[in-house]
C-alpha cells in the first residue's frame, strides 16, 4: 500500500499475528489457553463478580465434547455411541453459577516470541487471563486480567496439573483451545474512516481502479494479533479512541478474534485446509472480536476491552 500511496507510510505499523494451532505448550512457551509460568507461592486470581445463570457449560465436558466431535467429524461419522456420550454430557449441565471463579489462561507471551509485544520496564513475559462468563459492565464480554511478569523471577513454577481451572463457564465461546503459536510480524495501516479524508478518497479511487479492497484485505489483519492497529466495523469509530484516566491516549495491546480470516479469504493462512478458521475456538459476541488496549504511560493503570 505505501508502494501504492506514499503517504500511507506515515499510518503503518507492525503487527504480530500469533497464528494459534491446537498443540501441546510448555509453562515456558508463548501459547493460547496453555499454563502458565507461574509462581507456585502466589495466589491464583479469582472472580468473585456477579455470575448471571445462562447458558451454562462444565468446563471439562467442553473439553471432551470437543474430542468427540473431532472423532465423529473424521473417519467414524456420528455414530450412536457418539451421540449417546454427547448426550450424557447435555443431560448433566450444569443450572446455577458458582459464586467465585478461578480465572481461565487465554494468552501467555514472551516477549522473545512476540516482536510487537512491548513490555513494561523489567518485564518480558505478558500473561492474559478471563473470567469465562459475561460481564455486563463489560458489554457482556468476559472480564480480562492481564499479568506483567519477568521470566527469570519465576524460580519455582506451579506445575501445569496444579494450576486451578474453573468447573464451571457461562459460554463454551469462552473456554479456548490449547494451542501454540506461530508468531508472524507484518505492517498494517489505519483504518480507513480515521484517515484524513484525501487520502481516504485516494485510497478509494486506487480500489476503483485496481480491484483490490484496503479494507478487507490491505489494511488491518484478522486473527489474533499483538500490536498493529484496531478497525471498527461493529460500531463506526467513537470520536474520542480510548484513553486512560491520565490523559494518555491507549495502545493496542492485542485482538482475540472469533477467526482467523473473514468471508472473503483474505488474511487465510497457507495451512488454512488443516487449522480450521477458529483454531482456538473462542466467540466473541455473534464472531467479532475482544480489542485490549492498555495506557503506555504505566501497566498499573486500568486497560480498556472493546468488542468490535
Amino acid at each position: 500500500m505505501a508502494a501504492a500511496i506514499p503517504e500511507l507510510a506515515a499510518y503503518a505499523k507492525t503487527t504480530t499475528r500469533l497464528h494459534p494451532r491446537p498443540g501441546d505448550p510448555g509453562v515456558r512457551d508463548s501459547s493460547v489457553a496453555g499454563p502458565l509460568l507461574w509462581p507456585a507461592d502466589e495466589p491464583w486470581p479469582v472472580c468473585t463478580g456477579a455470575h448471571d445463570p445462562g447458558d451454562l457449560v462444565n468446563v471439562a465436558d467442553e473439553r471432551l465434547r470437543r474430542v468427540i466431535l473431532r472423532e465423529a467429524w473424521g473417519d467414524t461419522g456420528f455414530t450412536d455411541e457418539l451421540r449417546g456420550r454427547l448426550q450424557t454430557l447435555d443431560d448433566r449441565a450444569p443450572t446455577s453459577a458458582p459464586a467465585e471463579v478461578p480465572l481461565l489462561p487465554v494468552a501467555q507471551l514472551y516477549a522473545r516470541d512476540i516482536p510487537d509485544l512491548k513490555p513494561p520496564a523489567g518485564k518480558d513475559l505478558l500473561q492474559i487471563l478471563w473470567c469465562p462468563f459475561d460481564h455486563d459492565d463489560l458489554s457482556y464480554c468476559p472480564a480480562v486480567r492481564l499479568i506483567w511478569r519477568r521470566e527469570a523471577d519465576v524460580r519455582e513454577p506451579l506445575a501445569p496439573a496444579a494450576q486451578p481451572e474453573p468447573t464451571i463457564a457461562e459460554l463454551s465461546d469462552y473456554v479456548p483451545e490449547r494451542c501454540v503459536v506461530h508468531p508472524e510480524q507484518l505492517v498494517e495501516y489505519q483504518y480507513s474512516d480515521l484517515l484524513p479524508p484525501d487520502l481516504a478518497q485516494r485510497i478509494t479511487q486506487w480500489e476503483e481502479a485496481t480491484g483490490h479492497s484496503y479494507f478487507y484485505g490491505l489494511s488491518v489483519a484478522e486473527g489474533w494479533k499483538v500490536g498493529g492497529w484496531a478497525n471498527w466495523n461493529l460500531s463506526d469509530p467513537p470520536e474520542i479512541l480510548p484513553t486512560c484516566a491520565c490523559g494518555a491516549e491507549l495502545e493496542l495491546l492485542m485482538r482475540i478474534d472469533s477467526g482467523e480470516w473473514d468471508g472473503t479469504g483474505h488474511w487465510r493462512p497457507t495451512d488454512h485446509e488443516t487449522c480450521g478458521n477458529n483454531p482456538a475456538e473462542v466467540v466473541i459476541g455473534r464472531g467479532y472480536s475482544l480489542w485490549i488496549y492498555t495506557c503506555p504511560v504505566s501497566p498499573e493503570h486500568p486497560h480498556e476491552q472493546v468488542m468490535q
